[in-house]
Formats: structure tokens, sequence, C-alpha cells
């Protein structure tokens, strides 16, 4: 059963290019397009992607706001990987607060961004540790780990702490386990626990929440 995927991109050219990568692998199908973050919460309700590139900067409707109006009103939202030209740009920040799995930058090769959208297919997120902290500490709010976002802190055991203090490294849940002395298994169940204390739909809004409280520190 293929992957199908919606493209998003104000250029025609962009998108008849991902299109052209994606529709000759066997296991991936572009299954429609759209020029505006605008369009794109019809076209998923229509199509019902598994996964959507969206692009940032768009006329009418942005990547963000279009992310945001998917994650929030669809009780099963695809999963969306936003496409962005500069790796720091602020929109990307807020594309991963808003619930985006990942992202991707436009001079990405063909392979990784076919291997990006099977991963992302299959339950995992697009994490790059490094990218992610320069995002924290330039766009971030510096939190302290006080308020009322930051109540989770006290809920989380230390095992809990340290899984999520290692996701945010980057580490895969065998890397983890291989660190912590655990089983892979074990490591499912603290990531499963974390996400749920956080109320995180992924690895990736769980570190972003862990730098915005505090709890994480981008230095």
């Amino acid at each position: 059963m293929s992957i199908n995927v919606l493209l998003v991109d104000d250029e025609r050219l962009i998108r008849a290019g991902l299109a052209a990568i994606i529709n000759a692998e066997p296991d991936l199908a572009v299954v429609g397009e759209a020029a505006d973050g605008a369009d794109v919460p019809a076209e998923v309700n229509r199509l019902r992607p598994d996964v959507i590139l969206m692009d940032v900067r768009m006329p009418k409707l942005d990547g963000i706001q279009a992310t945001r109006r998917i994650i929030e009103t669809m009780a099963e939202p695809p999963r969306i990987i936003v496409v962005t030209t500069f790796e720091n740009d602020e929109y990307v920040y807020d594309a991963l607060k808003a619930g985006a799995s990942g992202f991707l930058l436009k001079r990405t090769r063909p392979e990784e961004i076919l291997q990006a959208i099977r991963m992302v297919a299959h339950g995992d997120t697009l994490l790059f540790p490094a990218a992610i902290r320069a995002l924290a500490a330039e766009h971030g709010t510096g939190g302290t780990g006080g308020g009322t976002g930051a109540r989770w802190h006290g809920q989380l055991t230390e095992r809990e702490a340290d899984v999520l203090r290692l996701m945010a490294k980057g580490r895969s849940n065998a890397e983890i386990a291989q660190e912590l002395f655990v089983s892979p298994q074990t490591v499912k169940t603290h990531v499963g626990n974390v996400l749920g204390k956080l109320q995180a739909r992924d690895r990736t809004q769980a570190v972003i929440l862990a730098y915005e409280t505090g709890f994480i520190t981008p230095g």
C-alpha cells in the first residue's frame, strides 16, 4: 500500500519537481497539489493524504496557519513536513510548535526527501538536534520552567526526564535503550509516558516544549 502525499507550494516548478521524484518510487504517490495554505484543509478532507509537504511562506495563508488548522480540526490529521529555504527561519519554529513532524530545506537531496516522507508516515519525526537547539535559542521564550506550561516538570520520573533529554539530542529508541541499559520496549513506554504528560503529539513537539519551558536550555 502506497504512502499518499499532498504537495503544497506556491511555485509550480517546485511542485512538479517533487512530484517527479516521489511518483518514481513504487511505495509513494502524489495524490494532489495545492498552491496556497488556504486550499489545504479542503484538499486534506477530500484526498486523505498520509503526509503533506508544506511550504512555509505562501501568499494567502502560510504553512504555519495551515498546519495549525489541520492539527486542531482533524481527529487523525496527516503528518506534516514543512519545507523552507532557511533552517533558522522563525516560521519553522512556529510550524513545529503548531504540530509539524519536522522540516526539510529546499536544497535537501531527493533521497533524503524520500526517506523523510517514509519516516514520518511510519510515525517517526524529523528531529535535527542542532537545528532545534538553534531555533529554540533564537526564537524560544527562554522560559525558566515556571508557570502553567511547565507543571509537567514535577510529573516526570527521573528516568522519563533522562529519556526526554536524550530525545532532545536526537537519539533513537534503540540508542536511548543502549545508553540507559534498558530494553527498547521500556524506552518506548517511557517515551509514551513523556508524550502523555507533556500532551505532545510527537517527539518534536515534546522537545520544543522542553526548550520553551526551560526544562532543557539551548546552551
